[in-house]
């Protein structure tokens, strides 16, 4: 299926030439994964991961760590934003910890994969090992095949880890080239001396890095300050694009993890639809660093995937045009253009 096929029959659709801006270029680049001219939205799967982070130690969060395990037990109940929308939307939720520094494994609702009880301080050495980086992408591979053995084709991944915004930063910074300073936001409330702070721990931390690091590989940089959660975001992302579905991007954690994505492999980036932008400094930089252009503007930063499932109704209608609507032929209507 080539562009110029998918082109005409958009052309065709009984509607002046272009008149549905964005939608004709979802439909293109929809068609384009699914190789069709009547794509289709099956199964729709939110994979919501849970962790924890060793920097959030150096106070880089308003929030403390306790409230990744009780927001991760609060999903299972159904009372997060996430599950709101996931109602709303008809997404089957996936709630997983693979890294929550809490004991998770009797919550009725959690799957659990954890890899170890949050990573390690990446102030001081790497945030995970190699064989803890390998186990985090074996396990947001073999989800992804979960949610493709129930008939997914279009996929949500979300996060939640107190201090994630921390390595996001720095990977924003490192893979994308922006300065550390352009990279670094509130997080969940940070005052200007808790970002001055911030800033102080991130900016340690690259140099140490650095210093130990001269060619550093992208693999290296995502293991060394990367989230168990992000990680396994990354390789769903990966897999869920070499197995042409579509991937619906969320905010600025979650478009730290697109970036490292693309980074390591490219082509992963032409299934990927880059949702909303966030009100998280530097998610519209990050954007920019992608050529993305998000669908929303909703000035969102509650994370766990929200802005994602709130795009998905444009998504849909993108599809609904080329299953549904009528062209020029058929309606018997002049084609005037």
């Amino acid at each position: 299926m080539n562009k110029e096929a998918i082109q005409q029959k958009i052309d065709n659709l009984n509607k002046p030439k272009g008149s549905l801006g964005r939608l004709e270029e979802l439909a293109m680049q929809i068609c384009l994964v699914q190789q069709t001219l009547e794509p289709a939205l099956s199964h729709p799967c939110h994979i919501l991961l849970g962790a924890d982070h060793g920097i959030e130690r150096e106070g880089v969060s308003v929030s403390p760590r306790e409230v990744t395990w009780q927001q991760m037990i609060n999903f299972t109940r159904g009372g997060g934003g996430v599950n709101m929308f996931c109602r709303q939307h008809g997404f089957h939720l996936r709630v997983v910890d693979v890294g929550v520094d809490h004991d998770l494994s009797a919550v009725s609702g959690i799957i659990d994969r954890k890899i170890a009880r949050g990573t390690r301080n990446f102030r001081y050495e790497a945030a995970m090992t190699e064989a803890q980086y390998a186990q985090a992408f074996d396990i947001g591979r073999q989800l992804v095949d979960d949610c493709a053995a129930e008939g997914c084709n279009v996929l949500c991944i979300g996060e939640m880890g107190i201090g994630n915004t921390s390595p996001s930063s720095v990977w924003m910074h490192l893979l994308g080239g922006v300065p550390l300073e352009e990279c670094i936001g509130a997080g969940a409330g940070l005052d200007a001396s808790g970002m001055r702070h911030k800033y102080e721990v991130l900016r340690e931390s690259v140099d140490r890095f650095l210093e130990s690091n001269h060619n550093s590989l992208i693999a290296q940089v995502i293991r060394y300050f990367g989230g168990f959660e992000m990680v396994t975001a990354i390789a769903a992302m990966l897999h869920a694009a070499s197995r042409r579905m579509l991937v619906l991007v969320d905010g600025f954690i979650m478009t730290a993890c697109a970036l490292a994505a693309v980074r390591l492999q490219p082509q992963s980036q032409d299934c990927m639809i880059f949702t909303h932008c966030g009100d998280e400094n530097g998610h519209r930089r990050m954007l920019e660093v992608l050529h993305a252009r998000p669908l929303l503007n909703l000035g969102l930063r509650l994370g766990e995937g929200t802005g994602a499932l709130c795009a998905y109704p444009i998504v849909d209608s993108a599809v609904r045009m080329m299953r549904e609507m009528n062209n020029f032929d058929n309606a018997k209507i002049t084609k005037y253009f």
